[in-house]
């Protein structure tokens, strides 16, 4: 048995043995979809999300002949994403609740910074298929959606159906909250899971935010902690930003 000296306090350890402010390891790989106009299998840290860009030169019903493109977004995950095999919603014959709402917030999240204008009358939907899910699927989703949305309209531009890229910023997102007491950046499944506060932070390259999802599991949560959050996504889309400049250029 450990005798410990008086007043002694044990240092604070994460599940993982990551620090408070660090990010699990993250790898953006480009195109590994042969078909898809853009692709980019995006990890972070267990969690992997293949994310597909396809291009169609049509719109919706409510957008036609108005010169106006669109961006939309569709999310799933596998079977044995998880620990033990869920049926799939196309057997159930409906999408969860859950599903609608993640695949609606990529959604937003792409078109905050797409020039939807300068597209055309063309839509491209962006898929995110979790593969793994430890966790901040999500945030991943968008992470990697966006680098996928770029290369498909860099492919564009390539086929001469775009002159220039119509994306104005970038987009990233990233998991925070409060675990033991301490605000920590990019929750695995370990602390989301046990979670005193969660939350999702959508932020753009020039520092704008999207959107904020944030939750108290149990007390509330105070002003001066959630601006500690924000302060943590902030630092951790950061060095997204980086990696998805990394991952566009191939």
């Amino acid at each position: 048995m450990i005798d410990f000296p008086a007043g002694f306090k044990a240092p604070f350890v994460r599940p993982s043995g990551r620090i408070a402010d660090a990010l699990r390891e993250v790898s953006l790989t480009p195109g590994p979809s042969r078909h898809a106009e853009g692709s980019c299998l995006i990890r972070m840290g267990l969690t992997e999300v293949l994310c597909t860009a396809s291009v169609e030169t049509r719109v919706p019903p409510f957008l036609r002949n108005t010169g106006q493109g669109w961006v939309t977004a569709e999310y799933g995950m596998l079977p044995r994403a998880t620990h033990t095999r869920s049926d799939r919603e196309a057997a159930k014959g409906k999408q969860s609740g859950r599903t609608q709402e993640i695949q609606r917030l990529i959604g937003r999240s792409l078109r905050a910074v797409t020039d939807l204008k300068a597209m055309g009358e063309m839509s491209i939907t962006v898929d995110c298929d979790v593969l793994t899910a430890d966790g901040g699927t999500r945030c991943a989703s968008i992470t990697g959606a966006w680098v996928a949305l770029h290369l498909a309209f860099q492919h564009c531009v390539k086929m001469n159906v775009l002159k220039t890229v119509p994306l104005r910023d970038q987009v990233a997102a990233v998991s925070c909250g409060i675990w033991q007491g301490t605000p920590v950046l990019d929750l695995d499944y370990a602390e989301d899971s046990k979670a005193e506060t969660d939350g999702n932070f959508v932020m753009t390259g020039t520092g704008g935010v999207v959107e904020v999802q944030a939750t108290a599991e149990g007390a509330p949560f105070s002003e001066d902690e959630l601006l500690r959050l924000m302060g943590l996504a902030r630092a951790g889309t950061t060095k997204l930003f980086e990696m998805q400049k990394v991952a566009i250029r191939g």
